[in-house]
Order: C-alpha cells, then structure tokens, then sequence
C-alpha cells in the first residue's frame, strides 16, 4: 500500500483508493508524444508505453489513438488490468470507491470507460455493460461532466 495515498476507512460508506501517481518523467514523456504531428502520435505514445507499461494514462492515450476498434479495444483492456493491479498495490480488495475527482485514478477510469465504449463498438455487449456498471461502482458520480460528449477534455 502506498504511504502517500492510503486507503481511506469511512464508516459511512466504502473505502476509498487513491493510485499512486504516474512518473513525472513518464508524463513529460507522454506530453510530448501528444504533441507530436497526428500521423506521429501513435507511434509517439507507443514509444512512451514500452519502458513504463504500468503508466495508465499511456494505455489510455494508446487505446484513443488506435487505428480501428479492436486495437482500441486491446489497448485499453491492457490499460484496465494494468489499473486492477496497481489498484490492489494500493490496498484496493475488489470494492471501494475509486473516484474521478482524484487525478491519479484517471488513467485507469478513461481506460476502462475506453474499454466499455469499444466492447459495444465491437458487438460485445455483456462486456460493455459489465464495464459501465463497475464504472458506476467506482464512482456513482460517473459520468465525470468533462468527459461527456461535447464537454472540452
């Protein structure tokens, strides 16, 4: 469990988790892939996620920029199983909240509402409706305002 962002007890509700924050080195990294032209962006992110595969917001940018829905798809179930076990690194035992309001928690959050929205794109719906409901779990504030289409991200 990290020392900076324990578990948070309440008695009057579920515990809270907050992740651990990503390298700052890694989101420089990532700030200048994305910055890179749109035809060099892909490979950019791509570059930046091989020596830090546990950074979340890399799979998440990874799966935004994919070339078609099953790539999209890969990359963000990566970016979901990497958060479930950086999750339990920080003392998450399969309940709680893991809420947007915390910018840590992001990279995971995008990543599996990535995966809910490409399940449905490819047809797998149990899938899609698996992963809003976990989102819900998370976070019974989900949808965050600044994620909804049409809102500036």
């Amino acid at each position: 469990m990290s020392d900076q962002h324990p578990v948070t007890l309440m008695t009057s509700g579920p515990p809270e988790t907050v992740l651990d924050p990503e390298p700052s080195a890694a989101l420089t990294a990532l700030a200048e892939a994305l910055a890179k032209p749109l035809d060099e962006r892909r490979a950019a992110v791509a570059l930046v996620v091989a020596p830090w595969p546990r950074m979340l917001a890399g799979w998440g940018a990874l799966g935004e920029l994919g070339r078609d829905p099953v790539e999209r798809y890969a990359a963000f179930r990566v970016g979901y199983h990497r958060g479930l076990d950086r999750l339990r690194a920080n003392g998450w035992r399969g309940s709680g909240y893991v809420r947007w309001r915390h910018e840590e928690n992001r990279g995971f959050l995008r990543a599996l509402a990535g995966l809910q929205r490409e399940a449905q794109a490819i047809g797998e719906h149990d899938e899609s409706e698996r992963c809003a409901l976990f989102l819900r779990q998370l976070d019974p504030a989900w949808p965050p305002s600044d994620l909804l289409p049409g809102a500036a991200a």
